[in-house]
Formats: C-alpha cells, sequence, structure tokens
C-alpha cells in the first residue's frame, strides 16, 4: 500500500506514456500486433463488466462489452490519448470550435450498409435530440449543428471550445439508422465492430457473433465472444483456473493465487477505479445536512486500512479523483490531506460539538453488495452510530439511491475516456449523479462548464482543481483512493491486453486481434 505513488503494476493515466509489451507490426490505428501467427476459430468466454441497455447511446455507465459490436469516430488508446477510429483523421480548429472528421470509406454495418457521413450526423442528431442524461448531454448543449457535406466528411460547430470533446465521443457509438427501435430504445444495435450483438440475456450472457465483413482485412480472429455478464467477480476466479472462462475480472483478494499459476496471466486496465464514501447532497438528513457532521465521519475513515483491503499492494490512497502521474492530479492537493489518516477523537470532538449524539443517531448506508462496504460500515460504527445497511445489486442499488433517503454510500466508479467524466456527474443535470449524493450546486454547475470550456490545458487544469476543492470543502463525497481492475487471462488466449477503459475493442487492441491457441 502506497500513498500517493504508483505501484510497480499502476499505470500513469492521462498523458504518461505507456511501454507496451507487444512486438512486430502496427495495428490500424498505430498499436503492435503479436509476435505469433494468429489462429481463426474458437469461441472465447469472457466475464467482464455488464450490460445495461440494448441502446449504446443510452447506458448509464456499464461500458464493458458495447465496444465490440459498435465503434465509434474516436477511440481512447492505451495511453489514454484520444486517436481516429471510424474517422481516419480529424482536425480542429484553432478557436476550438469546429471539428472535422474524414470517415474511413470502406466501413459497412452489420446490416451490410454502408457507414456514410448521413448516418453518422443520424446518430449524433439522435444523441442530441433524445439523450438527454446521457454521458454527452453537456457538451451536445454546446453544438450548433453537425454536417455532412460528402459522403465521407462530418463536421461538428459548437458555440463554445469544448476541451472534452474528442474524448467523449469515443462512447458516441455509431449505429445503422435501421436498427430497431431507432425512433424510441435501440432493441439491437446494428453497428459496425468486430462481432454482432447476437443474443443478449440480461445480467446472465451476450453472445456475440463474428462479422464477416468487419473493414480490418482478416479480423477478427475468433468466431464468437461468450460474454458473462452475472457479474460474479468473486467466483471468477475458480472459474479460470478451472478452464471454464478464458478472460474475467477478478477481485484483489484472488491475485496471489492466480500469480502462482503459470497457466494464468494478471493483467490490469490501465486507468483505474476511484472509491469514496459520498453523502445525500439532494436531501440531507439531520446532522448529515451539517458541513461539520461530515467532516467528523470522514476522520474515522482509514484509507490505508480500507484500499488494502481492496487492493493490497496495488491500492493508491489519495484525495483526489485523479492518481499521481495524471495530468490533472496536484501534489500539493495531495499532501494537505487532513484525512490521510483517521482521528477518531478529532471526529468525536467534532461531533459533540455539533451537538450530536452518535448512540442516539441512526446512519443509512446504502451500497453494492461488496465487501469493502462493510469495512466502511464497521469504521463509521466505531464512532458510536448505528448503522442500518443496505446492500443490493447494481439496479437495485441505483434505485435506491436514487429515491435519497440514505445518508452514506460508500462506492467506486470505473476508468473514463476523459476527467470531464467524472466532473460532470457532480453537476445538477449531470448523467446517472446518484452515486454522488445527486449534487445540486450551481455555482460548482458554472466551475465545471468554465473548466470543460477552456482551450489552454494549464488554464483548464486549474479550473477543474478549483471545482474540486470546492467538492472537498463541503464534504459532498470523500476519496479513499484507487486501484486498477484486474484481470485473469489464460495462457492460451494470445494477442489480448487491456486497455485504458472498459473497452474490449479500441483502436490499438482488443477482442479483434485476440485467438485462441488450441494447442494449449
Amino acid at each position: 500500500m502506497l500513498k500517493s505513488t504508483l505501484t510497480r503494476r499502476s499505470v500513469f493515466a492521462g498523458a504518461t506514456a505507456l511501454a507496451l509489451t507487444l512486438s512486430a507490426g502496427q495495428f490500424p490505428g498505430g498499436g503492435l500486433v503479436a509476435a505469433e501467427t494468429p489462429k481463426h476459430g474458437g469461441m472465447l468466454t469472457f466475464a467482464t463488466l455488464g450490460l445495461d441497455t440494448a441502446d449504446p447511446h443510452r447506458h448509464t455507465g456499464s461500458i464493458g462489452v458495447q465496444q465490440v459490436y459498435a465503434e465509434a469516430l474516436t477511440s481512447i488508446a492505451n495511453d489514454g490519448s484520444v486517436k481516429p477510429w471510424l474517422a481516419e483523421s480529424f482536425d480542429v480548429s484553432e478557436d476550438g470550435r469546429t471539428y472535422t472528421f474524414t470517415l474511413r470509406p470502406d466501413v459497412v454495418f452489420h446490416d451490410g450498409t454502408p457507414m456514410t457521413a448521413d448516418a453518422v450526423k443520424a446518430n449524433f442528431d439522435r444523441i442530441k435530440a433524445n439523450v438527454t442524461k446521457g454521458w454527452l448531454a453537456s457538451a451536445m448543449k454546446q453544438v450548433d449543428g453537425f454536417e455532412a457535406p460528402d459522403a465521407t466528411t462530418f463536421v461538428v460547430r459548437m458555440q463554445k471550445p469544448y476541451a472534452a470533446f474528442l474524448n467523449l465521443i469515443s462512447e458516441a457509438w455509431i449505429l445503422s439508422p435501421a436498427s430497431p427501435g431507432w425512433d424510441d430504445t435501440i432493441t439491437t444495435p446494428i453497428g459496425t465492430g468486430p462481432f454482432k450483438f447476437g443474443t443478449w440475456t440480461p445480467k446472465v450472457e451476450l453472445i456475440a457473433p463474428k462479422n464477416e465483413a468487419y473493414w480490418q482485412a482478416d479480423l477478427p480472429y475468433l468466431d464468437a465472444v461468450h460474454f458473462d455478464l452475472r457479474d460474479a467477480v468473486d467466483e471468477n476466479a475458480l472459474a479460470l483456473r478451472a478452464g471454464d472462462l478464458h478472460v474475467a475480472r477478478v477481485p484483489g483478494d484472488a491475485l496471489p493465487e492466480l500469480r502462482a499459476d503459470d497457466d494464468i496471466d494478471v493483467q490490469f486496465l490501465k486507468d483505474t477505479t476511484w472509491y469514496f464514501w459520498s453523502f445525500n447532497n439532494r436531501s440531507p438528513n439531520p446532522p448529515f445536512d451539517n458541513v461539520k457532521v461530515r467532516e467528523a465521519v470522514a476522520y474515522a475513515l482509514d484509507k490505508t486500512a480500507y484500499m488494502n483491503f481492496i487492493a493490497g499492494e496495488d491500492g493508491i490512497v489519495t484525495n483526489q479523483m485523479a492518481i499521481p502521474g495524471n495530468f490533472y492530479f496536484d501534489e500539493a492537493l495531495d499532501a494537505a490531506d487532513v484525512h490521510v489518516k483517521p482521528d477518531l477523537d478529532k471526529a468525536r470532538a467534532m461531533l459533540a460539538e455539533a451537538g450530536v449524539n452518535p448512540a442516539e443517531t441512526t446512519v443509512k448506508m446504502v451500497s453494492w453488495q461488496e465487501p469493502y462496504a462493510e469495512v466502511a460500515v464497521q469504521m463509521v460504527k466505531k464512532l458510536g452510530f448505528n448503522v442500518e445497511h443496505t446492500a443490493l445489486d447494481d439496479l437495485g442499488t441505483q434505485k435506491l439511491l436514487s429515491e435519497y433517503q440514505w445518508d452514506i454510500a460508500p462506492m467506486a466508479s470505473g476508468p473514463r475516456a476523459d476527467i470531464f467524466l467524472r466532473f460532470v456527474r457532480f453537476m445538477s443535470d449531470g448523467p446517472n449523479p446518484v452515486l454522488w449524493g445527486g449534487v445540486q450546486d450551481p455555482e460548482l454547475d458554472a466551475m465545471i462548464t468554465d473548466a470543460v470550456t477552456t482551450v489552454d490545458d494549464d488554464t483548464r487544469r486549474a479550473k477543474y482543481l478549483d471545482a474540486w476543492k470546492r467538492i472537498m470543502d463541503r464534504y459532498y463525497t470523500k476519496v479513499v483512493g484507487h486501484a486498477s481492475n484486474a484481470f485473469g487471462v489464460r495462457s492460451d488466449v494470445k494477442g489480448f491486453e487491456t486497455g485504458f477503459t472498459w473497452s474490449p475493442n479500441r483502436v490499438d487492441g482488443g477482442l479483434a486481434h485476440t485467438w485462441l491457441d488450441s494447442g494449449k
């Protein structure tokens, strides 16, 4: 466990370059391919983050599957940078208000129709008009218009600069306008990816067959991918070792045994999941409407013990939504963290000063069914509070959180394509804000908007940090630390490498380039 430093398996987020371990030729986007000769055929079993909707434009955060059947104009590369993807290239005007994309001319949708600029425009029109609470809602409010002057040129004109735009549209997946449910909620997305949508059983599985007409020649190698969507992370390590899964998300406490297994390689996403305790900010119950009470509870948090429980030596303790090495991380702010160590005496004194008797107060805590949530419960109980803890599956938790009848939620949020996608969920009209207690702060909204519309990198960084300080000072949430999501990969899986985000298909690798060595 390290305080504000990277472990040997952690990687810098943002602009820090990564040392890739593969060798030989290049992917279309500049990545590297494996030296061994790939084999065609077989179905890979992959247990990863779930799929919460068949409509890629309406997802609420579960984005570990979509990219295999629906691709975007841009892609987040292994080093966190943004690259052209379905676009061959893009150009941004000097004032940051006009984006011109040159599309690949040889891309067809799974139904055989060409991906033209008109089809791309139809997707962006749909997102702007119909997806009012999604990830791109804030950006779309800044759009003056979309244009498709010819079949391979798509133009976006903005009212103001929007620094996160190219990164954000890596999650603006391009679908055929003929996709069933287009005018309401898409039920069968028709994309351009190396695999097709196939058969989906919510919360159970997605079977994605090969796209025989994929635009990248000779890809994919696999006949199909079977996605296990049960979110049974604690069971995945055993299934990997038994050979029932090829690639799977695994919990931190399983890493020692997996690292000791010669048939399994452990990999990490190159961006992190951040862990935090959020307070109910939409309709806080007394005494948690008092910021001093929130601060007192934060002094009960033992960050090192918490992150050690979650990730062992791979955990990172900090007070920010970015990690050391990230452009948006601030060393001075981290060094000034008054909650780096627990201080129960100070917490009790602050509660007494606020007139709070913990023995007479029941704290309502809401969480996923994650073991670390019980650690949070025990830390709060050390102050003498009674705790009523409700732990549910993802959908149940989201529903309960959205009712705002709770006090504290120990939660986590995964890798994102741009720092704005973390800040936007603190905005009053932000997408899926429940993990952070539904903050309603117009001044904070203005600060975040000011930051994302600032072209100069250093100035934008300073503005984001000012917004973060406001969040910290008001104890809307309290960051515990970060850890990278771990995956186990069996030795008969070749050419697979985890990316910066959850994406299983991207500009410099993923499942399109993965194959199975049947001789293993």
